[in-house]
């Protein structure tokens, strides 16, 4: 059985992705990047309008591997208190990583232009992240829901960065934890179907 070669695009990508990350976009250069991913300039500009354009592609990838993988840890549940903290599960799996590096979004922001598409990216990403917490909070019946959205965020920008500093995951679990302390004291609105582990439930406004 004859095996596939990547794709001069393909090649690129999974270069860009482990250079980028690891070692900043800016911080590597375009002949390293052909260098290691085996291809001629030519495939490059071919592929990409230039290096900009395959930072973005990058970026984009790495969103869609966060959402993949919070979906995963998400699978199976039906309480959406429970979906909120898988969330800060599938971070805590990433931070166990070798490899982990912190946010991908907010190291590539930080060598960029506010206007490029490195800050575009870090929005992007951080509005998803905002809206799934204020749409789980909203599902399990939360009075406020954009406050309780913005502490959870907090949370989890907290451990990002706590985490990549101290190099293990430990952070994440303790933004778990935190995180879980809030969901189970905040107020409801509703007597929902779903409720935190341990919670007592709230009576139905009259």
């Amino acid at each position: 059985m004859t095996t596939r070669r990547p794709s001069a695009r393909e090649r690129l990508l999974t270069a860009a992705d482990r250079l980028f990350y690891a070692e900043g976009v800016h911080a590597v250069g375009i002949d390293r990047l052909l260098d290691e991913a085996g291809v001629a300039k030519g495939s490059l500009f071919y592929n990409f309008a230039g290096k900009e354009e395959l930072v973005g592609a990058y970026l984009e990838g790495r969103a869609a591997q966060r959402r993949e993988r919070i979906a995963a840890h998400q699978e199976g549940l039906s309480d959406p208190v429970e979906k909120i903290l898988a969330i800060f599960e599938a971070l805590a799996e990433a931070a166990a990583s070798p490899t982990y590096n912190g946010c991908p979004f907010a190291n590539a922001n930080a060598e960029a232009t506010a206007d490029g598409v490195e800050a575009r990216a870090l929005r992007q990403f951080r509005d998803w992240l905002h809206e799934q917490f204020r749409t789980l909070t909203q599902e399990a019946g939360y009075a406020d829901t954009h406050v309780l959205a913005d502490q959870l965020q907090v949370l989890y920008d907290g451990a990002v960065s706590t985490s990549h500093l101290d190099q293990r995951a430990e952070p994440v679990r303790v933004a778990e934890g935190i995180a879980a302390q809030i969901l189970t004291s905040s107020t409801r609105r509703l007597d929902p179907p779903f409720e935190p582990q341990g919670a007592a439930r709230e009576p139905m406004d009259a």
